[in-house]
């Protein structure tokens, strides 16, 4: 009996060496991965937890530090989204959402202004149309200070209405009634033009664009296609995947994509041999990024394209997004992506075959939709440039 009670300080002993050593590893790698900064901002939270008296909304406050902290990164392709911004971005990634079929910009004088809608959605059967701008909605006016809540204001649960008052292009007032519903947008339309140029349109890179974007040159090619032209002006960009996918269809054997993480680790993405033969142009302007960049970039790179149009930006991360415990989430920016000779457009943007610029009202009529092809001076242009080159 002495034997086993001397053995139970000796245990007592070796289980706290044990818990403070495991203490210490715990501190040290917060410590390496946290920083001083980190930690100091884990200290912050837990003494207005625990000491702080006065009256406030620790979730407001938290959203508003994630966003600062994100905005400090000084990364304009990294952000913060609180729960409701997160699942609105869900649903535009997936090319459907609850709501009424508009997508605004916000002017200077305030309101939302209507850049396009919906052809199978509800605004479109209310009588909305592009160029239009939403005043008030349930009788909120939307300033020139408040015009940034407007898009929030119009969302709402499927089935329920929503009352704007919207300013026709004639200057005329009107109120208007729309019911909220699930939209499904496709990223991709095409239509083959009666000198025989396939114009296909890319809205954007995410869901269903793939699928879509091949069905298009498919059906295209059926039709007697002589040449292609791809529209990605006013394409923000999206999924890489969906990118690689129909860079894969259109294009021969080859590396069509590449990156490279904070760690150093490469990647890349090949080609197979089966691939689309006829010429083709990619139209862009100062508002193609990212995947919509590079594949202009990537069919010009392996000889099968020409890049007509604007300057672009020149973007050249790729970002995750990555859900937080409070509902929200922050996109970042993880890895440079680079085309697949390994060329970066940080900085550069796209060499441009043939730079030519719309005018204000051209542009306008672009983003509405209301575009004609024989009145775009750039679609006009590629076909120029594919016919020269025979």
């Amino acid at each position: 009996m002495d034997k086993k009670r001397s053995f139970l300080p000796a245990l007592v002993l070796t289980a706290l060496v044990s818990f403070l050593a495991a203490v210490l590893v715990l501190l040290g790698a917060a410590w390496a991965v946290l920083g001083t900064e980190g930690l100091s901002m884990i200290e912050t939270l837990v003494l207005i937890n625990t000491r702080f008296v006065g009256e406030h909304d620790l979730g407001e406050a938290v959203d508003e530090s994630l966003d600062a902290l994100i905005e400090g990164l000084g990364d304009r392709w990294s952000y913060y989204m609180d729960e409701e911004a997160y699942a609105a971005q869900q649903e535009s990634r997936n090319n459907a959402y609850v709501g009424i079929g508009v997508t605004v910009t916000y002017p200077e004088e305030g309101g939302l202004l209507i850049r396009a809608v919906a052809e199978e959605g509800p605004a479109r059967e209310a009588g909305l149309q592009a160029g239009e701008r939403i005043t008030a909605v349930d009788g909120t006016a939307l300033t020139a200070e408040n015009s940034a809540d407007g898009a929030e204001l119009v969302r709402g649960p499927e089935g329920s209405q929503v009352v704007l008052t919207v300013q026709g292009t004639d200057g005329a007032v009107r109120q208007v009634t729309v019911t909220r519903r699930r939209v499904e947008e496709h990223p991709v339309s095409y239509t083959l033009l009666s000198d025989g140029t396939g114009l296909v349109t890319i809205r954007n890179f995410n869901s269903r664009c793939a699928q879509e974007g091949i069905a298009a040159v498919d059906a295209l090619v059926e039709q007697g296609a002589r040449r292609l032209v791809f529209d990605v002006r006013n394409n923000g960009g999206g999924y890489l995947d969906e990118l690689t996918e129909l860079l894969d269809h259109l294009l021969p054997q080859g590396t069509i994509f590449r990156s490279q993480t904070k760690a150093g680790r490469e990647s890349a993405v090949e080609s197979d041999e089966n691939c689309v033969e006829l010429p083709m142009a990619v139209l862009v302007n100062g508002n193609t990024y990212s995947a919509a960049e590079l594949f202009a970039a990537e069919l010009q790179e392996m000889g099968r394209g020409v890049i007509v149009g604007e300057p672009t930006f020149g973007k050249g991360f790729s970002q995750q997004t990555f859900a937080l415990p409070n509902g929200g989430a922050i996109n970042i920016s993880t890895a440079k992506y680079f085309t697949g000779e390994g060329v970066s457009l940080i900085g550069t943007g796209l060499a441009l075959d043939r730079e030519l610029h719309l005018t204000d009202e051209q542009a306008a009529a672009l983003a509405a939709g209301t575009l004609a092809p024989e009145e775009d001076p750039q679609l006009q242009a590629a076909v120029g440039l594919l016919e020269a080159a025979g």
